[in-house]
């Protein structure tokens, strides 16, 4: 067999890799021959909005398994032809250890050294976990695919099949400069965070205003889901600790920020059973998670994950890394976000949350707010000192709304 797809077969089960794992070899062969994809059932985590598979839209009768929703998943749900897991990162990793054993893997690996060991590189999220328990393996080895220290590699000899291609890896470009109402955000969250802390964000705009904020700290750690530029802006402003080791699963952003992550001498390329360990998290002193919202309520439940009825992704990473922060000595829960949207008509802070929402971290759960007014330390507040803090950081011109709604939900405890 000389393609990748020639290893897809009716009723197989094919676990691929997602973010800059993606398997581009795979991808430019089913779409010069989309008939391979009919009746394969694709499962792997594909964050919404990053990379360009789309295999429900091969074949109309490929199916996927998957853990956050997408356009593609929201239409394959309609047809019947996707499941959709309500599953954060350590429950993805349990079902890709107690699923039944996949028909066929597929990796993206660097060439092999001089021993035939070839690296997973700057993607280590999920693969190995799924690589471990499939039936049959197969790989693109691709140069372009940066050669790390990651504990996850793989020898030439343990391949059922190896076709070298040389393609671009999955970039993911991220906006520049960011808005005033980021660059407040990330000016108030790093106000909160202490030289010596051990931090955790994810991507976009907010993460790179708050690494913009904290150029100027000192010793800085980082165990985290993934590094993007906004990690290695905080590297080139010397403000990570040069001794102390970098955990993530996986590295995405452009081709300069994948040579950086290569090379870098203390980044640990790891799957989520490390990365997102919440008796490992808890074990960091003065770890800090920062992660969004879609909204806020009163109570300070955080709903991450529906937008006006609609899911708009999963939950992730961000219950385990909230656990972790709120155990570890010294460490916190940042959740930052706009305090409003549509053009500011809709307030992100809300009474409570209805029908249209999702609790993704409960009330008891709750600890430091930002929005680009304020900052509302809640962990210890009862339930009106709570939500006084939360009306305080909402845009003015809801608050008065928001304090009506209060005494209304007041009345009814």
């Amino acid at each position: 067999m000389k393609r990748l797809a020639d290893h897809l077969q009716p009723g197989a089960r094919v676990f691929v890799p997602g973010l800059c794992g993606e398997p581009t070899l795979l991808l430019r062969e089913l779409a010069q021959d989309p008939e391979r994809a009919r009746g394969v059932r694709f499962v792997g985590v594909q964050f919404p909005g990053i990379g360009s598979a789309d295999y429900l839209g091969l074949h109309p009768e490929a199916q996927q398994t998957a853990f956050f929703m997408s356009p593609s998943v929201r239409q394959g749900l309609r047809e019947r032809r996707a499941e959709l897991l309500s599953l954060d990162y350590p429950g993805i990793a349990r079902h890709l250890q107690q699923c039944p054993p996949f028909d066929l893997a597929i990796g993206h690996f660097s060439p092999p050294d001089a021993e035939g060991w070839c690296s997973a590189g700057v993607c280590s999220d999920f693969l190995p976990i799924a690589w471990a328990r499939a039936k049959r393996r197969v790989a693109q080895l691709n140069s372009s695919m940066p050669r790390t220290g990651s504990a996850f590699r793989v020898h030439l000899s343990e391949l059922d099949a190896a076709i070298e291609a040389d393609i671009p890896l999955t970039t993911f470009s991220e906006a520049a400069g960011g808005s005033e109402t980021e660059l407040r955000i990330g000016r108030l969250a790093a106000e909160l965070v202490r030289d010596g802390d051990t931090l955790q964000f994810g991507i976009g705009s907010v993460p790179l205003a708050l690494a913009g904020s904290l150029t100027s700290h000192r010793r800085l750690g980082l165990h985290t889901g993934m590094v993007s530029q906004a990690a290695r802006a905080l590297d080139e402003a010397g403000a990570l600790d040069p001794d102390a080791p970098i955990t993530t699963g996986v590295a995405l952003g452009n081709a300069s920020l994948y040579e950086w992550a290569g090379r870098h001498p203390n980044i640990r390329f790891a799957d989520v059973r490390s990365t997102h360990d919440p008796t490992g998290l808890a074990a960091l002193p003065r770890f800090v998670a920062i992660n969004s919202a879609v909204e806020v309520d009163l109570f300070g439940q955080v709903n991450a994950e529906r937008n006006d009825g609609a899911l708009q992704a999963g939950s992730g990473g961000l219950p385990v890394f909230a656990q972790g922060a709120l155990r570890s000595p010294g460490g916190r829960l940042l959740i930052c976000m706009a305090a409003t949207a549509k053009r500011g008509t809709l307030s992100r802070i809300v009474p409570s949350l209805g029908a249209q929402g999702l609790c993704t971290l409960p009330r008891h759960m709750a600890d430091v707010f930002v929005t680009e007014h304020g900052v509302a330390q809640v962990r210890e507040l009862g339930l009106d000192d709570r939500a006084e803090a939360l009306i305080a950081i909402a845009a003015p011109e809801h608050r008065a709304g928001l304090e009506e709604a209060w005494r209304a939900i007041r009345n009814r405890l």
